[in-house]
């Protein structure tokens, strides 16, 4: 700890957004950056707690926050670039989209505001590469062994790039045109600029690891071609299905999910084509129904797309404004958040139930049937609901967005053709420690455990990765 005080005598200062005025004008990176001496002056906060519950309770890669907030503190950041690599693969994404779990399980958060962690993170990795630093750093030797990854997402990239570290041969598989998963196809450029992924596929490539794009395991490319070629298989694919609504009207045209029109956007700033019809939300009365991040992505890009209005619903209650008591320090906290999307512009209720969509003559939706709904509480968490008689009432939309979330992986194709089973709740079916899913395909990340935050993915493509090695041995 540098500074023993710094907790004290240093108040937290977030980087903030770039004004909304000048922001949903275009797709770049709403937040700001804080300078290099604001970084080093908010490391100064990290205090010494003796039990680090922001690395054993909060971070799931098991980041070593204090060590390397001490070495910023001290104008060591090659050094505390080379700690956070010794967790983290990539934590230019962490340090952009994680919800900083860390920061929940602060101990300078118990009395006061946490220290800024994912900032200073997201500071040493750039630093790295502006420095230049950061370069490929392929294995001197070869196992002679040959692994494939399928799917290229935050677990797929996670796992490729530690088991061509250990200096097995990988191929990643990827149905898309260009590797990144989610973190390319689902995540705004607001929130993620995709040169960023491109940066670090460039590294992945030079350092060894083969990307075949635009291939779908399962019709361009069997399983059992991959089985004959391949000395492991990993499926890190994702999870996939979009929860739908069926209620009456979920027929009626500009009724989406909400990936197939973050997809499209994606595709748009990136200058991809795509053959789909277009969902625009352009002078529409936009509704979202889903209040996670999937849904607060669908209004962001909605008020850039320039809607009429963007209105999001939400079935379950308003969190309370600060945690609650039902999670305690060092839980991650039950508490409302908005994201800058919502501090775009967006009517956000809680307590609503969809019960129909309404069309004109020509099909397509033009009201939403909604009626509020009354929670039981149950230590502090809403438990079940019942519907509130009387309180019927209509929302206006042109374009309705079900951002409802996941339901597991797509069993139809790849899945089916390796013989992977999948459980009640549509996860891949694998040992809980090695990931084995069936002979010698693993699985790891969303398509084995549901769809959860990236962080989580990477920490599950490195566990994966540290199981294959061993089987491969």
């Amino acid at each position: 700890m540098g500074n023993p005080r710094g907790f004290i005598d240093v108040e937290r200062k977030d980087a903030g957004y770039r004004p909304v005025y000048q922001r949903i004008r275009d797709y770049k990176e709403v937040e700001k950056r804080l300078s290099p001496e604001e970084i080093k002056l908010q490391s100064s906060r990290c205090m010494d707690c003796g039990i680090p519950f922001c690395h054993g309770c909060g971070c799931p890669l098991g980041n070593i926050v204090p060590e390397f907030n001490d070495l910023v503190y001290s104008g060591r950041w090659k050094e505390a670039l080379q700690i956070i690599y010794s967790s983290n693969n990539f934590p230019e994404f962490t340090g952009r989209i994680c919800p900083a779990l860390c920061e929940a399980a602060c101990t300078s958060g118990l009395n006061g505001d946490p220290v800024s962690i994912r900032q200073i993170e997201l500071a040493v990795i750039e630093k790295g590469y502006e420095d230049g630093i950061i370069k490929p750093e392929p294995p001197e030797k070869r196992t002679g062994k040959k692994v494939a990854v399928v799917g290229s997402g935050p677990a797929g990239l996670a796992t490729a790039d530690d088991l061509n570290k250990m200096g097995h041969s990988v191929t990643v598989f990827e149905r898309e045109r260009n590797p990144g998963g989610l973190l390319r196809y689902g995540i705004p450029d607001f929130k993620l600029d995709k040169r960023v992924i491109d940066r670090r596929v460039e590294i992945m490539k030079r350092e060894g690891i083969i990307f075949e794009t635009h291939v779908n395991i399962g019709s361009d490319i069997s399983a059992r071609f991959l089985m004959d070629r391949f000395d492991a298989v990993c499926i890190t694919c994702g999870a996939k299905i979009p929860r739908d609504l069926p209620v009456p009207g979920r027929e009626l045209k500009n009724v989406h999910f909400a990936m197939d029109f973050l997809w499209q956007q994606n595709c748009r700033v990136s200058g991809e084509k795509f053959e789909e019809k277009d969902i625009l939300a352009s002078g529409l009365k936009v509704l979202v129904i889903g209040g996670g991040d999937t849904g607060s992505d669908c209004v962001g890009t909605s008020i850039r797309q320039e809607a009429a209005s963007v209105t999001q619903i939400e079935i379950m209650p308003e969190p309370p404004e600060s945690r609650d008591s039902s999670t305690p320090w060092p839980m991650w906290p039950y508490q409302k958040r908005s994201s800058s999307s919502h501090k775009e512009g967006c009517t956000r209720m809680w307590d609503i139930l969809t019960k129909s969509f309404e069309g004109d003559s020509a099909g397509n939706v033009r009201r939403v049937n909604v009626v509020k709904v009354e929670w039981e509480i149950v230590d502090g968490r809403p438990v079940k609901f019942k519907e509130v008689p009387g309180s019927e009432f209509v929302i206006e939309a042109d374009l309705v967005l079900l951002a409802m979330g996941f339901t597991g992986a797509e069993k139809k194709g790849a899945l089916e053709q390796f013989g992977i089973e999948l459980d009640k709740r549509g996860n891949v079916k694998a040992d809980s420690e090695s990931g084995l899913a069936v002979g010698k395909v693993f699985a790891a990340g969303d398509a084995a455990s549901g769809a959860s935050l990236v962080v989580r993915a990477i920490a599950a493509g490195k566990k994966l990765a540290q199981s294959v090695n061993k089987f491969l041995s």
